[in-house]
């Protein structure tokens, strides 16, 4: 890698088939694979054997890692690399959901660490896509209290409990530790999550996999994560703005702005001492950083790492996730 530069960076996805996947993400987004059970696109990842590995320019075949331990805080910013060093601290996701995911939870950095020694898992979503009258589960209904849980959970009853969303392209939710969730069918979203894969899943529709068997729950080990108290913060309520930025989700872990683009938008980022991570969700973007210039098609993500400060954007009509630390 020696002699070699920094420039924006495209990294090849990495497809997850799941039970409860489809086509979406290639028909939609646009990902190449011949399997019809693609449940996730991982679209920058440092997770152990699912580390994203660069698709363009010099760089191409490298691993995220590899150019983290090289170019330290070039890539991800002073502060980050201080705090996070070698690991990248996100981990960026494209989900098709054809039938409902499993009803889960995560646990925080205090009981990941001490159960698993990871991260523990704070995350958004972003609705790209809903078919007609569906939604995600998020939280429980008002009253639900811990007997009330544990008793759905002896009689399979726990469907009943769960407060469901009806959602369309734009709704976006914050997903904290302890909050209980599911993405149902027919839904297509964009994550942003810290870097961790921990989930406890507590319900699973009782359904089986191809080999006939059913998925590992985790009910004991949810119970000490699970957050009984009302949550009415999760849905984020915000009004798209033409051609300038507006803030979604602003936490320790990530802070998540959408772009709705017509023209030309000259942003810099000198203060920002941070990667930034664009998400093409409807049309295609043109990103011109410093003399290199990349086109991002639907479906498609760009690392831009730190060392840059000026970046246009140019689109007639786009949407960008934008994502910092």
């Amino acid at each position: 890698m020696k002699n070699k530069k920094l420039y924006p960076l495209k990294f090849s996805p990495i497809l997850k088939e799941k039970i409860w996947g489809g086509a979406k993400l290639k028909t939609l987004l646009n990902k190449k694979s011949d399997s019809s059970i693609i449940g996730e696109s991982w679209e920058i990842s440092d997770i152990e054997e699912n580390l994203s590995v660069v698709a363009n320019g010099d760089l191409q075949g490298e691993t995220l890692k590899n150019l983290i331990t090289n170019f330290k805080d070039k890539l991800v910013g002073k502060s980050i690399y201080k705090q996070f060093g070698n690991n990248f601290p996100l981990l960026i996701k494209f989900i098709d959901a054809k039938e409902n995911l499993s009803v889960q939870l995560h646990p925080d950095d205090k009981l990941a660490k001490q159960r698993h020694n990871s991260f523990g898992k704070t995350e958004m979503w972003y609705i790209m896509q809903a078919d007609d009258n569906c939604g995600i589960i998020v939280g429980f209904n008002d009253g639900v209290t811990v007997d009330d849980y544990n008793k759905s959970l002896q009689n399979d009853s726990i469907e009943s409990i769960l407060n469901f969303e009806t959602v369309t392209a734009g709704d976006t939710f914050f997903i904290k530790p302890g909050l209980i969730h599911a993405i149902g069918k027919g839904v297509v979203l964009a994550e942003i999550q810290q870097t961790s894969d921990i989930t406890y899943r507590v319900y699973d529709y009782n359904r089986k996999d191809k080999l006939g068997n059913k998925r590992d729950l985790h009910t004991e080990e949810a119970k000490k994560a699970i957050d009984f108290k009302e949550n009415q913060e999760y849905k984020i309520n915000y009004t798209s703005k033409e051609n300038q930025k507006t803030s979604l989700v602003e936490n320790q872990y990530f802070k998540t702005k959408e772009i709705k683009l017509s023209t030309e938008l000259n942003l810099d980022y000198s203060t920002t001492d941070s990667f930034v991570i664009y998400m093409n969700i409807e049309g295609i973007t043109t990103v011109s950083v410093e003399g290199f210039e990349e086109t991002l098609k639907v479906g498609e993500t760009l690392l831009v790492p730190a060392c840059f400060n000026k970046i246009k954007l140019s689109s007639n009509k786009s949407t960008l996730l934008e994502v910092t630390i």
